[in-house]
């Protein structure tokens, strides 16, 4: 079995860490150190608020780099630190991001030089925000995030734990070694470049009457975080989505379905019409729909209730046994004899790679163990957050499809 999967080197690439006011900023400083360890250049900008956490001589000792503090002061030769510390980076990375200073982001404000560098930027934007539960929860908190995922700013965390307030929930900062992963894959970004890439996420919702319906309890979120991933990786990406409360990723083209048929007619259309590269089939399909579905809402009684279920159309396999299918990614939720039936189901199918995690752990969880099945056997992943297991996971897509595209032009000479 085979578990390396640290992402790409990082050696050559220049980052911009931001840091805010908060008891994470502790973490920031080791992120600092690993970054510059695996040979990336690191200038270190730091709110009033973080200074009250942690010094900037922390960061200038483990980077080797002047830390940039002060709007008025960092840059007395050509007073313009706010456009040239964004300039010549690859990534802007704000770690811990408090609430307060996400609410500035959302805004536009730029009232301070770290504000002010990151609208003043021409790279990608990512933060790790860290605050407590009930601020991250709060409808202002989520109404902010959600206003940066549409404009582009990459989201990475948080997770949930225990937090230095001794409460535990969602809202502490990615641990770093996380953290860390989650930089490699955006600046290892170019490994699905020029890549069409169809997946399929959430739950689907089969009627029975006016009201009801059978359905599963699939959060979408490991959809949605692949979906995100391979944008990363410099894909052209197409979600098709069942019902879910998340907010969707930026992809390219997105289509809500309900049901599995109006899935399987959604992906039919775009493998039609554009003729992905990737087909990433992570949805829960429901099993079976109803037979005969009423128009009205079926009034309850005192007797029993018979259903006449049948067979929803399997999309996966319809896909994978396409004349000229795309790569096919398929997953595998169990309850019971995991690497066994997640086998039988690959060979079924004939799928290059299938991801097999339990059940329990699938649905609705924030994070998740995977083992990935393809030819050279089973590679497990540890459990972590979905988002990094997503980038792990892109990465191995991208390593497998590659090697396929290679085997075929040789098999053609």
């Amino acid at each position: 079995m085979n578990n390396n999967y640290a992402g790409s080197s990082l050696s050559g690439k220049r980052l911009l860490l931001g840091v805010t006011g908060g008891v994470a900023a502790y973490k920031a400083a080791e992120l600092a150190r690993l970054l510059t360890q695996a040979g990336c250049l690191v200038k270190t900008v730091m709110t009033d608020s973080a200074c009250r956490f942690i010094g900037p001589i922390t960061f200038q000792s483990l980077t080797g780099q002047f830390v940039f503090s002060d709007l008025w002061e960092a840059d007395k030769a050509s007073a313009m630190a706010h456009i040239n510390l964004s300039r010549n980076v690859d990534l802007i990375l704000i770690a811990p991001a408090s609430a307060d200073f996400i609410a500035k982001l959302a805004c536009g404000l730029a009232n301070d030089l770290l504000t002010t560098v990151c609208l003043a930027r021409n790279c990608p934007l990512m933060i790790a925000p860290a605050m407590n539960r009930k601020m991250w929860e709060n409808p202002a908190t989520q109404r902010n995030i959600s206003c940066l995922q549409n404009d582009g700013v990459i989201i990475a965390g948080p997770e949930n734990g225990e937090q230095a307030c001794g409460e535990v929930g969602m809202g502490r900062m990615l641990a770093v070694e996380a953290l860390l992963a989650v930089v490699q894959q955006r600046l290892s970004n170019g490994l699905l470049q020029g890549k069409n890439v169809l997946i399929t996420a959430g739950p689907t919702f089969e009627a029975i009457d006016a009201v009801r319906g059978i359905t599963n309890i699939s959060s979408g979120k490991m959809g949605y975080a692949l979906a995100q991933a391979a944008l990363d990786a410099g894909a052209t990406v197409t979600l098709v989505t069942g019902p879910t409360c998340l907010s969707a990723p930026a992809v390219n083209r997105l289509i809500n379905v309900s049901s599995a048929r109006e899935m399987l007619g959604a992906v039919e259309t775009v493998i039609a019409r554009e003729k992905p590269d990737i087909f990433i089939g992570v949805a829960a399909v429901a099993d079976y729909r109803a037979v005969n579905i009423s128009p009205r809402k079926i009034k309850k009684t005192d007797q029993k209730l018979v259903l006449e279920l049948m067979p929803n159309p399997d999309i996966l396999a319809q896909v994978a046994y396409l004349p000229e299918p795309p790569f096919c990614v398929g997953f595998a939720a169990e309850t019971e004899n995991l690497e066994k039936n997640a086998a039988r189901k690959r060979r079924q199918k004939k799928l290059p790679l299938l991801v097999a995690n339990w059940a329990q752990e699938a649905m609705n969880s924030d994070e998740a163990a995977l083992i990935l099945l393809d030819d050279d056997g089973q590679h497990v992943l540890e459990r972590a957050s979905k988002q990094l297991q997503a980038g792990r996971l892109i990465r191995h897509i991208a390593k497998l499809y590659l090697q396929q595209q290679c085997d075929r032009k040789l098999n053609k000479i």
